[in-house]
């Protein structure tokens, strides 16, 4: 690690300071992994009862397939299986590059009910040379043996047709057993090229 930066949020790298007024609260750095051609990228150490709030954030997430969806699954097993029972909501803003028109919509087609399937963190990414996604998942408290594990997620896409989509998830892991694992994919394809960096929050 490279030191606390003080009151910038932005880099990711060492432990970040929140900014002023917004007490101790730290970002500790726990690991980076960086996409060439891979299939799924998964974090199965890291994830364990040193912090209450961890972390993930997409950098430029670039699908190999046109127009795929970029999700994730939780693991209670060190990652032997990324199955856990998830109940979510995903809703979305949407604008085109020519101003066409607009959309806020809740997607039904894109929740989860009591589901182990990977759970969706935006769509239509395209994979086009400038074309990507990226944000932010925060997993709270997955150390936790009495209660289900809660995440909410905003990422920003450009989509397969040049157009702007934000997707907000949120929902829980219908476990009571510790979350010690969690994988990355696209739909179809190899993850390109991208990063993801998972943080501590402490």
């Amino acid at each position: 690690m490279s030191g606390i930066i003080a009151q910038n949020v932005g880099r990711h790298t060492g432990l970040v300071k929140a900014s002023s007024g917004g007490g101790d609260v730290v970002w500790n750095l726990i690991q980076t992994q960086t996409a060439s051609a891979s299939e799924t990228i998964s974090f199965t150490s890291g994830l364990d009862s040193t912090y209450d709030e961890y972390i993930f954030k997409f950098y430029n997430m670039h699908p190999e397939t046109h127009n795929v969806s970029f999700s994730f699954n939780l693991s209670i097993d060190g990652g032997s299986n990324y199955n856990v029972t998830k109940t979510t909501t995903l809703f979305r803003a949407w604008h085109p590059e020519d101003d066409s028109t607009t959309s806020w919509a809740y997607k039904t087609d894109a929740d989860l009910a009591e589901s182990t399937d990977f759970q969706i963190l935006t769509g239509s990414v395209g994979n086009d040379n400038d074309s990507s996604c990226s944000g932010t998942l925060h997993l709270f408290d997955p150390s936790n043996t009495t209660f289900v594990k809660h995440f909410i997620s905003n990422v920003q896409n450009m989509i397969g047709n040049g157009s702007s989509r934000q997707d907000f998830v949120a929902g829980y892991g219908n476990t009571t057993s510790a979350v010690d694992a969690i994988q990355f994919k696209f739909a179809s394809g190899d993850i390109d090229s991208g990063e993801i960096t998972l943080f501590g929050i402490g």
